[in-house]
């Protein structure tokens, strides 16, 4: 009897994955609690520091010549690698700046978490799918990567005010006008 019912619910945890073929979670805003790593000493002057993973897991299935793409692209905020030195912050006002500069390296990684998915309804995959799945992961995230630092570079990791500002409109741009989330695609 448990067998049964085991095998119902693999055989309907398959069909949902064939049926949706990507899937994503909404963008969200990071709190103080998203924090939870010990502080890097030596940290070259740098308060907080944001640590995200993109896991990218997906299965192919053959429609004519061409390979489709189920992926799982999730995005994940890595609480006990991310952390904030609550020893150099001296006001609400100051934590309230970190958390909105560190959110953009959370945005960062869900705008790239994006892309890949719908860059992988758009590509039409052969039977060598494997290794054009991952060279398009790679190719995206490599730009994404070089956006973190040029967000760095150019904000002196918030401390160049105009530059944060600059750099927060164009967040909240990407933002506005990104495809609806959570959409099959």
């Amino acid at each position: 009897m448990i067998f049964k019912y085991l095998r119902a619910f693999c055989a309907l945890a398959l069909l949902c994955f064939t049926l949706a073929p990507a899937w994503a979670q909404p963008h969200r805003m990071l709190s103080v609690n998203d924090f939870q790593g010990t502080p890097r000493p030596n940290g070259r002057g740098v308060i907080a520091y944001t640590n995200c993973t993109i896991d990218f897991k997906y299965q192919a299935s053959r429609r004519g010549d061409d390979y489709i793409i189920h992926a799982n692209v999730r995005l994940f905020m890595n609480n006990y690698k991310s952390w904030i030195d609550r020893s150099r912050i001296s006001s609400a006002e100051q934590l309230a700046e970190i958390l909105k500069h560190e959110q953009g390296h959370y945005t960062i990684a869900y705008l790239e978490q994006q892309e890949v998915l719908r860059a992988i309804e758009r590509t039409r995959f052969t039977a060598n799918y494997t290794a054009e799945a991952m060279n398009l992961f790679n190719r995206i995230d490599a730009k994404y990567k070089q956006l973190n630092q040029d967000y760095d570079e150019d904000t002196e990791h918030m401390v160049n005010r105009q530059q944060q500002h600059s750099w927060d409109i164009y967040f909240a741009k990407r933002l506005q006008y990104m495809p609806q989330e959570n959409a099959s695609l």
